[in-house]
């Protein structure tokens, strides 16, 4: 190997390096979305096991209190270290984050599975990186490879996770230091994910028929909607902040926090009378439940659909249960665009499709990303509708997000000298 050109042994490691970690990323991401259906049916099954959420919480709780240490930062602790890598990434996180998770799930908590996914990746990650004894700057970019592996390969969504991975970081800059290392374990976790028999959610969106005056007034029309979701991404991310403040503030005891949010988001379901707000809000327990896919065909969507999915899900976030904001944003997105669809008169799929991937643009601060998850999950035929939303609710969203480790690079617009 030594008489070979530096660069093709650089990228021989590389690969080697890459390869064992993206296909374990993507076989844990197979297991979790298998696991994770197969807990959301003994949930319909019972429904009864949302009255002992709160119990659930408190198992979470003491878990983390006890073993978890400083895993419970989740998501934020990884950026942390890859930001500046030196403290490391326990190798519990991965199994702590897959059980509570499923806990969160089986007993009706309101959370997603990107941050379980992105958690997963992390972890195995960095595991391999000291397996390999790397270097900081190595260590950083296998991180970045991490993110980018339970990304793609929870959704399947190979080009999205490699671009999240870079884009997250660092509000207004991408690092492109990582980008074919990221690109490469995104795809290979994908292919690993899939090779498990696991399938993804499929949705079909229609590409509006071409009109010169028909397709202004629909840019209209989903300028205005890519507005309101920048809003609803805005309020998301500071409601979140704001309640996971209090909770701290006025319950010390992270172990009780679980357990008061349960107890709200019990709550919460005799409130608004229906279960379709629990758990991840993919599968329903009936033909006419509230769901993800729903949203793309039915026009009986409760209109403050969106706004009972955002406050299950900041509740059950916000007091400590795990899982993940992006499938309740997903979900939210949709649930609105649907609403709004209906409202302007414009295609139901479309609009709920914009939702998706809007919001989740405005509250990642990943409109680059997010462009790309639209085109890999419903087409690049509405390409040019993907990109203005998620780049004007990027816009309307604030300067800052869901994720607190998230940095500040460029501004999202630039400010006339005589405006400053």
């Amino acid at each position: 190997m030594k008489n070979l050109p530096a660069q093709i042994r650089n990228t021989l490691r590389w690969i080697a390096i890459l390869a064992p970690m993206a296909i374990l990323v993507g076989s844990a991401s197979a297991f979790f979305l298998w696991s994770l259906d197969a807990v959301t049916r003994v949930r319909f099954t019972y429904p009864g096991l949302i009255f002992l959420l709160p119990i659930a919480g408190l198992c979470i709780g003491l878990i983390y209190q006890h073993y978890g240490k400083s895993t419970d930062g989740g998501n934020n602790l990884l950026f942390d270290e890859i930001h500046q890598p030196g403290a490391g990434i326990p190798r519990r996180m991965a199994p702590l984050i897959l059980f509570s998770t499923l806990v969160t799930h089986l007993f009706g908590g309101s959370a997603g599975r990107e941050g379980t996914a992105i958690q997963m990746g992390g972890s195995i990650a960095a595991t391999c990186a000291r397996i390999f004894k790397l270097d900081a700057a190595h260590v950083r970019i296998l991180l970045m490879a991490g993110v980018a592996a339970g990304f793609g390969s929870i959704f399947g969504t190979p080009i999205a996770g490699a671009v999240f991975a870079l884009e997250v970081l660092i509000i207004g800059k991408v690092q492109y230091d990582g980008l074919i290392p990221c690109f490469f374990a995104s795809i290979l976790a994908d292919w690993s994910c899939r090779a498990w028999g696991i399938g993804h959610t499929h949705y079909h969106v229609e590409v509006p028929a071409v009109g010169s005056i028909m397709d202004g007034t629909l840019m209209a029309q989903v300028i205005a909607a890519a507005i309101a979701f920048g809003l609803v991404s805005l309020l998301f991310s500071n409601i979140s902040h704001h309640l996971s403040a209090a909770f701290k503030t006025y319950i010390p005891r992270a172990e009780f926090r679980p357990v008061v949010g349960g107890l709200i988001v019990i709550g919460l379901f005799f409130l608004a009378g229906t279960g379709d707000y629990l758990g991840l809000g993919v599968l329903g327990d009936r033909p006419d439940a509230v769901t993800l896919p729903a949203m793309f065909t039915s026009t009986e969507i409760p209109a403050s659909a969106w706004i009972w999915k955002l406050v299950f899900t900041i509740v059950t976030l916000s007091a400590g249960f795990k899982g993940g904001e992006v499938t309740p944003l997903f979900f939210i997105g949709a649930a609105l665009g649907n609403f709004l669809a209906i409202l302007f008169g414009a295609p139901v799929d479309l609009f709920a499709a914009l939702g998706f991937i809007a919001i989740f643009a405005g509250a990642t601060n990943t409109p680059l990303a997010s462009i790309f998850l639209g085109m890999e999950l419903f087409g690049a035929g509405n390409g040019l509708y993907f990109a203005t939303a998620c780049l004007i609710a990027y816009r309307c969203s604030g300067s800052k997000g869901i994720y607190t480790s998230q940095k500040s690079g460029l501004p999202k617009i630039l400010v006339f000298e005589n405006d400053k």
